[in-house]
């Protein structure tokens, strides 16, 4: 019992001293390999899938990007630590009523997933994601949390990151991305196996109209000074 007990500790402390090694690193390093591509690629009906990405540093994408991501996703996003309490308690009551599942996951924690979790759903999971996005909101800060979210995100089937989804759909750099664009790739996000953006539907359409129409609320997003982010009127939900 003492050598398993001693055992636990030392696996505990590696793993406590490997994640913060990890995020301090890719802190300045891009991040290329996540266990959803790895995932999608071994997967029996993505088998030979080919994973199409390419790392963008945030100031190569358009500022448009970023806004219509906060607006679908996050409207708290600069001015929360990680965790959005008030959307959490909000997706709990909308639950217990027996709707329509909703969640409540900041960009932060949708970062933090994406990068270093396996994409299951359990409550071990849960709790990873959770510190791990204590960690990258203590050690990467919201620009650097955006710039990695933009690139690690898919987009289509096999498609990860904004950049890749710009270059394919669209024929251009994300630094070109227009309004209408920015908002269709966004519209995608909760479920990009759905929703095509080789051919949108008109839910896909309608939808994105509503996001261009809420970015307007939302203003400029200013990374340097996040306790003077705009609050936004309203939020796109998932179910919109």
């Amino acid at each position: 019992m003492k050598y398993l007990w001693r055992l636990f500790l030392y696996l505990f402390f590696f793993f406590i001293a490997f994640s913060v090694v990890s995020v301090a690193l890719l802190r300045f390093l891009p991040v290329t390999v996540t266990p959803l591509k790895v995932i999608r690629m071994t997967e029996k009906e993505g088998a030979g899938l080919k994973v199409k990405t390419r790392w963008y540093p945030l100031e190569e994408i358009a500022p448009v990007m970023a806004r219509a991501v906060v607006t679908t996703e996050d409207n708290r996003f600069l001015t929360h630590s990680g965790f959005d309490f008030e959307a959490i308690e909000k997706a709990l009551e909308h639950n217990r009523q027996g709707k329509r599942l909703r969640g409540a996951s900041t960009i932060s924690q949708q970062t933090a997933k994406n990068v270093f979790c396996l994409p299951d759903r359990t409550w071990v999971r849960k709790g990873i994601e959770a510190y791990f996005t204590v960690l990258i909101e203590g050690m990467w800060g919201k620009r650097r949390i955006m710039e990695v979210y933009l690139n690690v995100i898919e987009t289509h089937p096999g498609v990860y990151g904004v950049g890749a989804a710009s270059e394919i759909f669209y024929g251009k750099p994300p630094s070109r991305l227009n309004v209408y664009e920015a908002s269709m790739i966004a519209t995608v996000l909760p479920n990009p196996f759905r929703m095509n953006l080789e051919a949108p539907s008109s839910y896909m359409v309608n939808r994105a109209a509503r996001v261009r129409r809420y970015m307007s609320n939302l203003g400029e997003i200013d990374f340097d000074r996040p306790a003077a982010a705009p609050e936004e009127k309203r939020k796109v939900s998932r179910k919109e």
